[in-house]
């Protein structure tokens, strides 16, 4: 019994270790497209009311990317968090200031996760015939969002990482192995 646990001890750990250095290859190789919407994915705003340095990376790759033509709008998304600001609208406002004109950019205050990012974003992009779609965020993040985006029904989903590096993304990525098989097996209503 013990050589039983302790062999699927070593698989399970052999398995996360190896998901989270796919997770990790993938999310730093970019997959750009000319695309109708660029979606951030929201993250912590710091109580002086400024996106964390994690959300900035995020917000500066939509930035760049809008700027180069890759994107026509670009859906800020997120929720009010702890600190007590609303995540989205804080992002449009750094945006703002970045040279992003404010008709391109949608809010949705409603994306208290990724999966529901997902679901919100393909609402506001049906009501508005757009197709295309790229989701912008950590690199560790970006494997289970383009999952969530699927499963919202997006046919493809291009994807873009913030370059912004910490000793905590080791703890993210190890997150993000459960969190996409979590994903995996999550049904849309």
């Amino acid at each position: 019994m013990k050589k039983s646990i302790l062999l699927f001890t070593l698989i399970l750990t052999l398995w996360g270790t190896l998901h989270a250095i796919i997770i990790t290859i993938d999310g730093l190789n970019d997959d750009l497209a000319k695309v109708d919407v660029g979606v951030v994915l929201g993250n912590k705003v710091e109580l002086t009311g400024e996106p964390s340095k994690r959300l900035q990376s995020r917000l500066d790759k939509g930035v760049e990317l809008y700027k180069k033509g890759y994107l026509r709008y670009i859906i800020v998304s997120g929720g009010i968090g702890v600190e007590g600001f609303d995540e989205a609208v804080v992002m449009k406002e750094y945006m703002v200031e970045k040279g992003v004109p404010e008709e391109v950019i949608i809010v949705d205050i409603d994306g208290y996760n990724t999966m529901m990012t997902a679901v919100n974003s393909k609402k506001i992009m049906d009501e508005k015939e757009l197709d295309s779609v790229m989701v912008i965020s950590q690199y560790y993040h970006i494997a289970r969002s383009r999952l969530a985006f699927k499963k919202a029904g997006f046919d493809k989903v291009y994807s873009a990482h913030g370059r912004f590096f910490e000793i905590r993304d080791f703890y993210s990525t190890a997150r993000e192995v459960v969190g996409y098989y979590r994903y995996l097996l999550y049904n849309i209503k």
